[in-house]
């Protein structure tokens, strides 16, 4: 395929602070866009935020349509009960190995080479303060202050069928988003889908350097090797116990919903964000508590 240099240069603006983030992997919707019948390799539709939007647009990404853009025929997210899956967090598929035969990755989301100990110049500001300029996506100071990333399912083949209650968040990885590749673990005990598949979702709330906003981006994804015959119990959202004030929720737990017009499920107090991570109850790794 050939790559212009209008191409290139698309690329170069997608790494500024203007960048988002998604997971990718095949399974997702909007992997190819959302033009009918087009497969865009340099799409970026997944990728942006969700802030100040009434419930009937943030959720699934209604804003821009990626709920009618499922994925391929055939594609879906593997689930290894027990074991792990991984996939890329990067602004951009073109910089994924998903386009172009992966030529314009590197170990970072936004295509382009970081120090190991990448950090902003002084604990005050963000990664965007550096004289590159690079980093603002990222929404974090350094790697140990990014706030965590999720997955979460639910148990519908009908995405419509699709709720709060039902989605559960089952792994966190913590200190993500950093580098592209991302890996998340399985709790052993899940339970294999119906034969339509399951629903996921991948979710990020950032804390701080930028916006106050969060994500919520689908895929299509199945249990595989799974011997439970358990069930996720109803979610129930999460709540701030960070203070040790108000005991943590335990147990399955909803997504984060904060910060939109309508459809939140979180209460913080001011000048704090929730999280994916132990302030709102979760600990890093499989969720191995969301069973009844």
């Amino acid at each position: 395929m050939k790559v212009t240099t209008a191409l290139v240069a698309s690329l170069a603006s997608a790494s500024c602070v203007h960048a988002h983030m998604a997971a990718w992997i095949k399974g997702m919707y909007c992997l190819n866009g959302t033009t009918p019948g087009v497969d865009d390799p340099n799409t970026n539709t997944a990728v942006n935020p969700l802030f100040k939007l009434s419930k009937s647009d943030w959720w699934m990404q209604h804003d821009r349509g990626c709920d009618r853009f499922p994925p391929d025929s055939g594609d879906s997210v593997a689930l290894p009960a027990g074991g792990s899956f991984t996939v890329e967090l990067a602004h951009n598929r073109a910089q994924t190995t998903l386009s172009f035969n992966g030529q314009f990755t590197s170990e970072w989301p936004d295509g382009q080479q970081h120090p190991e100990d990448w950090h902003s110049p002084s604990p005050d500001t963000c990664l965007d303060a550096n004289p590159d300029g690079l980093g603002g996506a990222m929404h974090t100071h350094n790697q140990s202050t990014a706030a965590g990333s999720a997955f979460a399912i639910s148990y519908k083949s009908d995405i419509t069928q699709v709720t709060m209650e039902n989605l559960a968040v089952f792994t966190v990885l913590e200190h993500t988003p950093w580098k592209r590749l991302a890996t998340y673990q399985v709790p052993a005990d899940m339970p294999a889908c119906p034969e339509g598949g399951c629903y996921c979702a991948w979710l990020w709330v950032p804390d701080g350097c930028g916006q106050p906003n969060m994500y919520m981006q689908n895929l299509r994804c199945h249990v595989t090797g799974s011997t439970s015959s358990r069930t996720i119990a109803p979610a129930r959202a999460p709540v701030y116990c960070e203070d040790g004030n108000t005991p943590c929720v335990a147990g399955a737990k909803q997504m984060i919903a904060w910060n939109q017009n309508d459809g939140n499920n979180v209460n913080m107090p001011d000048g704090v964000s929730p999280g994916y991570n132990q302030k709102m109850g979760w600990a890093p790794g499989a969720q191995n508590d969301i069973f009844q």
